[in-house]
């Protein structure tokens, strides 16, 4: 059985690896801004009120979980807004960067001080980030803040090597969540299923490495 922290995980993929990862028998313990019924149902170990992008909330949660091991994190939690060159708001960009890039650094920085050798970080980010693939431009936002995150996961995981410690940049497909509006063709729970997969299949050796939660290693 092992410790499981999970960011936003009241709705969407982060509420079904919840679920996966409860069923199996981890202790899980979700973290987010607001519960939901759905995840006050898991009856897993909620925290409430932990904004990714304060701080100050950050560290309460830290010291909240006490002097546990946390065996797994994964920072899901994201927003999303549209950018284009006939709407550049600056202000939604600005947004995305801070929950999307900064957010996960922030959780990832403080909570591998509970971290041990073996300890695994998984940050969702999105093939919208990679230089590679962008063939449709867009999502100014978005893409700067995947991009970005992928950057700040690829140093995380230089960093924390020396200590046994793994980290993984994961896209999750395109998933029929709120985010979306339910567009995607994947469901929620089979995206979680293939997230969780990877995070268990994953080595050291491997650490720093961005993959799609359907089993392949994706282009910067």
């Amino acid at each position: 059985m092992a410790n499981i922290v999970i960011t936003g995980a009241n709705r969407g993929i982060g509420l079904e690896l919840a679920k996966i990862y409860k069923e199996r028998g981890d202790t899980v313990i979700a973290a987010v801004r607001k519960s939901s019924d759905a995840l006050d149902a898991l009856e897993v170990d909620v925290h409430s009120d932990v904004d990714v992008t304060d701080g100050d909330k950050v560290l309460k949660f830290k010291r909240d979980l006490g002097d546990i091991t946390v065996d797994t994190l994964i920072n899901n939690s994201g927003i999303l807004t549209s950018e284009d060159m006939l709407d550049m708001d600056y202000d939604r960009m600005r947004r995305q960067f801070e929950v999307n890039t900064l957010g996960p650094l922030r959780v990832t920085h403080l909570l591998s001080q509970l971290m041990a050798r073996g300890s695994k970080v998984g940050i969702i980010s999105s093939r919208v980030g990679s230089m590679t693939d962008n063939g449709g431009g867009g999502n100014y936002g978005y893409r700067i803040s995947k991009a970005a995150v992928n950057m700040a996961g690829k140093n995380l995981s230089i960093d924390l090597e020396p200590r046994g410690i793994a980290l993984f940049l994961l896209h999750p497909g395109y998933v029929a969540t709120e985010m979306v509006n339910f567009a995607g063709p994947t469901p929620p729970e089979v995206s979680a299923k293939g997230l969780i997969e990877r995070m268990d299949t994953l080595t050291i050796e491997q650490t720093g490495s961005f993959w799609h939660a359907e089993g392949y290693e994706l282009p910067w």
